[in-house]
Order: structure tokens, then C-alpha cells, then sequence
């Protein structure tokens, strides 16, 4: 295992992955953690701070070429910012359920399922993780 891949990466790219990184940390703390209480607000804040990064930096990010500079990551990051705020939106309407659902919908979506299709070989993170 090696940083230098990622190292090496365009700025854009090194911001995606480090904020998605932080943002996967803080999300399984989130899950496992109380909630409703002050760090759980202050956590998810920081949360959704990451995640707005990781989606921006995602629209610089041409690595994937579907539709011309385009592809599939680049609907999910529009996606998430869309959902973001509509997920604060219940959590300060205090409508939990649906919180948690659009909550858990991002973290699986934009960190998990999009997190595994990085390490398919040839991506920049197999190479971090199993060596060119």
C-alpha cells in the first residue's frame, strides 16, 4: 500500500479522495454514535461540509468519459448536493425518519457504493491499495 499514486494525482482528485476518506470516517462514527445530541449536530455538520467537497470536486474530476467530460459520478455528485440540503431540511424539521433515510441513502450511494468502483484496477485507489 501506497499514498504515492494518490500523491501524484491532480489536486482536484487528491481533495476528492481525502475528503471522501474523512467523509467515510465521520459517517460510520454518525451511524454508530447517539443521536440528536450536540456532537451528533457538530459531527454531521462536518459531515456535510465533506460531502458538498467531495461532490464539487467530483464535477472537476474527467478521469470516466461516458457522455463527452461526463459520466455516471458526475449525476451522483449532482445528486448528493441536491439531497444534502433537503436531509438537513428534515433533521431542523425534525422529521428523523426521513433524515435518516436521505442521511443514509448519501453515505451508501456517494461513499460506499461509489468508493467500491475505486478500486477497480486501473483506478487510482487499486494502485494505493494493491500496488500498480
Amino acid at each position: 500500500m501506497s499514498l504515492a499514486p494518490l500523491l501524484d494525482a491532480p489536486a482536484a482528485i487528491q481533495l476528492h479522495a481525502f475528503a471522501a476518506m474523512a467523509a467515510f470516517a465521520l459517517g460510520i462514527v454518525q451511524l454508530a454514535a447517539p443521536k440528536g445530541t450536540l456532537p451528533h449536530r457538530t459531527v454531521g455538520w462536518s459531515w456535510v461540509v465533506l460531502m458538498v467537497i467531495v461532490s464539487m470536486s467530483a464535477l472537476w474530476i474527467h478521469e470516466l468519459r461516458v457522455w463527452g467530460p461526463w459520466s455516471p459520478i458526475h449525476l451522483l455528485a449532482i445528486f448528493t448536493l441536491a439531497m444534502l440540503p433537503l436531509a438537513v431540511l428534515h433533521a431542523r424539521g425534525h422529521r428523523v425518519a426521513k433524515h435518516r433515510n436521505a442521511m443514509i441513502a448519501i453515505f451508501t450511494g456517494a461513499l460506499v457504493l461509489a468508493g467500491i468502483f475505486t478500486f477497480l484496477p486501473g483506478r487510482i485507489m487499486h494502485a494505493v491499495a494493491f500496488g500498480p
